[in-house]
């Protein structure tokens, strides 16, 4: 990675805030400290620790997030100028840890690090899979409050539909895991003018489609030729798409039982190093996608757990102690934001070959100790660039890093 200050996050946030509007120059201030605070303070970041370590106090932050701000404009706007150009929308529900009985939204959602639903918070991430990059870049975390006569998938469908417009603009193919495999969810998806990518079950109901002569039977023509047996494929229906000493892979159009529709379908075989082997099915509601694509646009649909992990554990993710939706949608958005200025800064400005692993901690510990070594410098009249203290200051800016 490449260390360049934190100058480089003030110039990239100022440039997306001046193309965007009805933002005064105080409110553009604000939030350029505050996405910067979020990569500097280590530990908890909540409104007390903003007013221990930025300029303004405690109440100052807690009145600002209340105010909304449009995270999803500008987080497309960062990645369509910082990005390959090549992208597929990820959708992928979060579990927010939440005490209390009185936050809008508490109540028991499934947590897959804990394979259990837990009491607290879930956010419904929308992130932008950079497919050539490998890489996620968040776009906008919404909150999951669902109504009593809503059920889950419909309030995640109707959340993508009412962005459409916007998400357009980064790809038209949603990539979501295997539970969104439902055919209310497709359905709301192919109204907003998207393709699913996804992951069906092993048991999934599938029939071949017929692909013979007319049999000159009355009635209606033959449309199925029999169920496609996860285990045991039909290679007449399924052709080859590559083959390798760990994967086997065939593709096929197939009808969905439970889709009620033509699906495109690829069939990879994988094969340990103890002789076992096991069979998944991946599908592309766009029956022309390439069957590589489909397998790639879904492998590279795990980048945005990653997004939530450096979000739970470098930019407090966790850590929001209000209330109030509004503050709590800022503090959520400012967090995964605040990973995608750390992407683009310190890691997408390497030529791809010479890229390390993406490490939040040692950029955390890098700009922290930037945090500091500029207080000091400030209080103790101290100028770091004259030649004597350019070292030392380097010395110490990398203090405690793992891999400097």
């Amino acid at each position: 990675m490449i260390i360049k200050g934190n100058n480089i996050y003030k110039t990239r946030i100022e440039t997306i805030l001046s193309k965007m509007s009805n933002i005064n120059s105080w409110r553009k201030a604000f939030l350029t400290e505050t996405l910067i605070l979020f990569l500097c303070i280590k530990g908890r970041i909540n409104f007390l620790q903003l007013g221990r370590y930025g300029k303004h106090g405690e109440q100052r932050y807690r009145q600002q997030f209340e105010k909304p701000f449009d995270f999803l404009t500008f987080n497309i706007e960062l990645t369509l100028s910082q990005g390959s150009g090549r992208y597929a929308i990820a959708f992928d529900p979060s579990h927010i840890n939440k005490a209390g009985k009185y936050t809008p939204g508490l109540g028991h959602f499934w947590s897959g690090c804990a394979n259990r639903a837990k009491w607290g918070l879930e956010i419904g991430g929308l992130a932008a899979i950079d497919i050539d990059n490998h890489t996620a870049f968040h776009l906008e975390a919404v909150q999951t409050i669902v109504d009593k006569e809503q059920s889950l998938s419909d309030w995640y469908a109707n959340l993508i539909s009412e962005r459409k417009v916007q998400l357009h603009e980064i790809s038209q193919y949603l990539v979501a895991d295997a539970w969104f495999a439902k055919r209310t969810f497709v359905d709301q998806v192919l109204k907003a003018d998207m393709h699913l990518i996804g992951r069906l079950r092993d048991d999934a109901n599938l029939r071949y489609l017929y692909q013979g002569e007319p049999t000159g039977k009355p009635g209606r023509p033959k449309k199925y030729d029999g169920k496609v047996d996860n285990t045991n494929i039909d290679m007449s229906h399924f052709k080859l798409v590559s083959k390798d000493e760990q994967v086997l892979i065939h593709n096929a159009i197939v009808y969905s039982i439970s889709l009620k529709r033509n699906i495109k379908v690829v069939h990879a075989r994988y094969f340990s190093n103890k002789g076992k082997q096991s069979n998944k099915l991946y599908f592309s509601t766009d029956i022309k996608m390439d069957a590589s694509d489909i397998l790639k646009f879904y492998q590279s649909r795990f980048q945005i757990e990653f997004l939530y992990r450096d979000g739970k554990q470098h930019t407090g993710l966790n850590d929001c102690q209000a209330r109030s939706e509004n503050k709590l949608d800022f503090h959520f958005n400012a967090s995964l934001t605040a990973i995608n200025l750390a992407k683009v800064a310190h890691w997408l400005c390497i030529p791809k070959e010479d890229r390390r692993s993406f490490s939040m901690t040692d950029i955390k510990t890098i700009n922290h100790n930037e945090l500091q070594l500029n207080l000091f410098f400030d209080k103790f009249g101290i100028d770091p660039h004259l030649p004597k203290n350019q070292e030392k200051a380097r010395e110490l800016l990398y203090y405690g890093t793992i891999a400097a």
